[in-house]
């Protein structure tokens, strides 16, 4: 009975109509379909909720950046109003005989900037993402207000009070803004955002410019300080921010910006705040308030840039929400059209076309399998048109591979060359293959043009840092066993003195030349590349040995050497001569390509530091010696580190003293260090190994601190050889700066903090700086010029060990030369001569002289009579330690210390 149920099932299937067999296959797929339909659609109406998100956090931004500018409004007349209130309180700060009026008028200023606070807040509605923070700076604002009307508050506590609601405000902003980003918006909504953020920030420091430095010029004493610390971190972040126009996304934001920054109130702003933070207490309290007008039209200015910020953040999310839904619709449509097609199809196909079908459908599947075979002819005539159209169509396909492979091998011009498919398929095909093969040659053109300038450097052509590292990599990769690649590091000297002699055009024309000498010093195969500023490295492939890389380090010193034709620079006015550099090379080898590109560069850049300290216009090997000596400097380093950190320093300190009085004028602050376990250690040992990293920055802050606080002990104490009031200056304290840390921005920071720290005054602490650092550093000079402003003493420490010029010194920003103990020590009259020269020099453009290591009375009365200021050294006495100097009294001059 089985096998007969089973054929009788069996015909009964097969006698049943194309359309149900149809019908049955489509199921399916339409199940399939209705499965893809309803998971587009959630994603798509997902991406709806996500931009109808981000346009409502984008507008509370707004919303809270208008109540947070509105709350900034309100600072400038409130402080006004509590100074004017006191007479003496306006008169100390300037206000002098105008305090009724600006009373009258802060008043008036008060009543109008709640106006506008007020109507920010009111336009918050009640649903917005912004409402629950506005209710609680709501809140906190009528706590201000409540005491500024009561007027029992000091002028500082009201601007901590506003500042801090303001700060809150500003944090609620960026706290809506970074939730937008994260709601998952597209890279270019992202970026918009990003924009609002960076306008944000610019239009929170500008409007708080001129009320935290009107409150600083208003504030006394401790007070003041604090406040003009913040005021002049303020204007310095509106800087910063303000400069950062290139980090927006689209260039009108950059345009709108620049207008914004530029306009004339905002330069008006710029000059006198500038002058402000220069020169504090410059602008007096009046001229503070006459800025406000520019102040708050520039921060209008700025609201309309962050309205535009925001309108064009809103552009992009709404142009998701519109792609969004547009997809929508088009899934939803084409399901339809899918379902539609595949039911007709089921519907129209019957018993006739069956066995036609089966034959058509067996070719169709070998063609949806990639292969292009033979259409049959069969069955009624619908199927035959319809398989003449699908030969047809796989004749078109022959014709497209045949494209798309001449496209694979390369052969655009083949491609092009291909008999098109005929008719309006073939048209837009044909189209799409000119456009690709015209796309992918101006890609190869733009790769080609990109990989060239990005591994280039644009001034001499060579490969440039990042390139010269990968030619070097693969230097070493290719480097056979037995065999060696070298590396040699070519470092200018002198280049500095060209660019300030004879203009940075000179020193680009001393570089493209220096370039070209490098280039036909090598042998072809090797590589030569420049890694930035003054610096070059050759890549020397197939080494035969060390004496190679040692005679070509010889040949590019020389070449080097010879004068360069540079014409005139119109910009600094220096005529068209030959100047002259000099080159330190260091040599550095591998053998069987064992090292990296980075280690073996470290290698070589530590070989030429060593023929820079060795007299430079040298040629220095990396050898096992400086190996062992940069692995005992690691060692050191990290010990320093550690003791620095267990307080195992401490400070010795050397009296300077007056030459002309006899008296006591001051201490230099030397380090010194016990090691436990070691011993003392040499302070050029460790303060060298500390210099090869920031550790030295480290060091020279707690030398900062150490040294204020125990001279403002002293102050207090006045130890045995303290000056009596009135026969002198207030002995001060000299601590030395190292390069590194002159560079470092915290240095401001570092000095403000030790002076603070200690309460000691400015003009009592020096300054030390050698003056290698001066000559080597571009931005020396600025810095030290900004350290003087702030009141504190710089001197050049080591004079006459460098390479300054002594027509240099009116430029130079200095208080005090110190001359290097071995030109004191020395009895070569031409040393002695350049001694006399520097004391008439130093005079003669106001500075003060130091004399460094007397020893010896025949050296202190030989500075005397040639005018020497002051000197320290053994003859006075040896550095010494805190607990000793209290004890410590002035010898008879010309009578050593023992």
């Amino acid at each position: 009975m089985e096998p007969t149920t089973d054929r009788a099932l069996g015909r009964r299937l097969r006698e049943r109509p194309v359309w149900q067999h149809l019908a049955a296959l489509v199921v399916v797929p339409l199940l399939a379909t209705g499965v893809v339909t309803t998971s587009s659609v959630v994603e798509r109406a997902r991406d709806l909720r996500v931009a109808d998100e981000a346009g409502a956090l984008m507008r509370a931004a707004t919303e809270l950046d208008a109540l947070r500018r509105a709350v900034d409004s309100e600072l400038l007349p409130t402080l006004t109003r509590n100074v004017t209130r006191d007479p003496h309180e306006a008169a100390a700060a300037g206000f002098g005989d105008q305090r009724p009026r600006l009373y009258l008028d802060a008043v008036n200023n008060v009543q109008l900037a709640r106006q506008v606070t007020d109507r920010a807040v009111s336009r918050i509605a009640p649903g917005s993402p912004a409402a629950t923070r506005t209710a609680l700076a709501v809140q906190r604002l009528r706590t201000v207000r409540s005491a500024a009307d009561q007027g029992t508050s000091s002028t500082e506590a009201l601007a901590q009070l506003y500042l801090g609601l303001s700060d809150w405000l500003a944090h609620a902003e960026e706290e809506v803004i970074t939730r937008t980003t994260a709601t998952g918006l597209s890279d270019l909504s992202a970026l918009a955002v990003n924009d609002v953020t960076l306008v944000a920030e610019l239009t929170q420091q500008a409007s708080r410019e001129v009320p935290v430095t009107f409150t600083a010029r208003v504030l006394t004493g401790a007070s003041q300080v604090r406040a003009r610390q913040r005021s002049a971190h303020v204007i310095g972040t509106y800087r910063e921010v303000a400069g950062a126009a290139s980090e927006l996304s689209t260039a009108p934001m950059r345009v709108r910006w620049a207008a914004a920054v530029g306009s004339e109130p905002a330069q008006l702003l710029a000059q006198a705040l500038g002058t402000e933070t220069a020169d504090p207490g410059h602008l007096s309290g009046p001229q503070l308030l006459d800025l406000a007008a520019a102040s708050a039209q520039r921060d209008r200015d700025l609201a309309r840039l962050l309205e535009t910020a925001v309108d064009t953040a809103v552009v992009a999310i709404d142009a998701e929400q519109r792609t969004a839904a547009g997809r929508l619709h088009v899934t939803v449509l084409a399901s339809l059209l899918a379902l539609a097609g595949a039911l007709a199809a089921a519907v129209v196909q019957g018993r006739w076309l069956a066995r036609a079908l089966r034959r058509l459908a067996a070719a169709a599947r070998r063609i949806g399998q990639g292969e292009l075979v033979e259409v049959p002819e069969t069955g009624p005539r619908e199927v035959r048109t319809a398989a003449r159209a699908l030969a047809g169509a796989v004749a078109g396909l022959r014709q497209v591979r045949e494209q798309a492979d001449s496209l694979a091998r390369g052969d655009l011009a083949g491609a092009l060359r291909e008999q098109p498919v005929r008719g309006p398929l073939g048209e837009v095909v044909q189209a799409s293959v000119q456009q690709l093969v015209r796309a992918v040659q101006q890609r190869e053109h733009l790769q080609t043009e990109l990989a060239h300038q990005a591994a280039h450097d644009p001034l001499t052509g060579l490969p440039n840092r990042a390139a010269a590292l990968r030619l070097l990599s693969r230097a070493l990769e290719r480097t056979a066993p037995g065999g060696a690649t070298g590396l040699l590091f070519v470092d200018l000297d002198g280049f500095k003195a060209v660019n300030d002699g004879a203009g940075h055009a000179a020193g680009d024309e001393v570089l493209r030349e220096v370039a070209q000498r490098l280039l036909g010093c090598v042998r072809e195969g090797d590589a030569v590349g420049r890694l930035g500023g003054d610096e070059f490295v050759v890549v020397v492939h197939d080494v035969p040995d060390e004496e190679h890389l040692v005679q070509l380090g010889s040949r590019i010193v020389t070449a080097v050497h010879r004068p360069v034709e540079v014409a005139a620079d119109r910009a600094t006015g220096a005529a068209g001569r030959a100047v002259r550099v000099g080159a330190s090379v260091g040599v550095a080898l591998s053998h069987g390509g064992a090292a990296s590109a980075e280690s073996l560069l470290a290698e070589a850049d530590s070989a030429v530091y060593r023929a820079k300290s060795r007299g430079r216009g040298r040629v220095e090997v990396f050898d096992d010696a400086l190996r062992a000596e940069l692995a005992a400097r690691s060692d050191l380093r990290s010990a320093l580190r550690e003791g620095l950190r267990r307080g195992e320093l401490t400070l010795h300190y050397q009296p300077v003293v007056d030459l002309g009085g006899g008296s006591l004028v001051g201490y230099e602050a030397l380090a010194r260090w016990d090691r436990p376990g070691v011993g003392p250690v040499r302070p050029d040992v460790f303060v060298a190994a500390a210099e090869t990293s920031s550790l030295v920055c480290d060091l020279g802050r707690w030398v900062l601190h150490e040294a204020t606080a125990q001279l403002a002990h002293w102050r207090a104490q006045r130890p045995c050889a303290w000056p009596a009031p009135g026969e002198g200056p207030e002995p001060t304290v000299a601590v030395n700066v190292s390069g590194r840390h002159l560079a470092d921005p915290r240095l401001l920071e570092d000095v403000a903090d030790a002076l603070a720290a200690s309460g000691l005054p400015a003009h009592l602490l020096v300054l030390e700086i050698t003056e290698t650092v001066l000559v080597d550093d571009p931005v020396a000079t600025a810095r030290l010029q900004q350290l003087r402003a702030t009141g504190v003493a710089v001197a050049i420490d080591d004079f006459g060990t460098g390479y300054t010029s002594i027509g240099q010194l009116p430029s130079t920003p200095a208080d005090t030369l110190k001359v290097d103990r071995s030109f004191v020590a020395s009895t070569d009259p031409g040393r002695r001569g350049l001694v006399e020269l520097v004391v008439r020099a130093a005079h003669t453009f106001g500075l003060r002289v130091v004399a460094e290591g007397v020893e010896e009375p025949e050296q202190l009365q030989w500075l005397r009579e040639h005018g020497c200021d002051t000197a320290q050294g053994y003859l006075f006495s040896r550095p010494l330690p805190a607990g000793e100097v209290a004890a410590w009294a002035l010898p008879t001059l010309g009578t050593a210390v023992v």
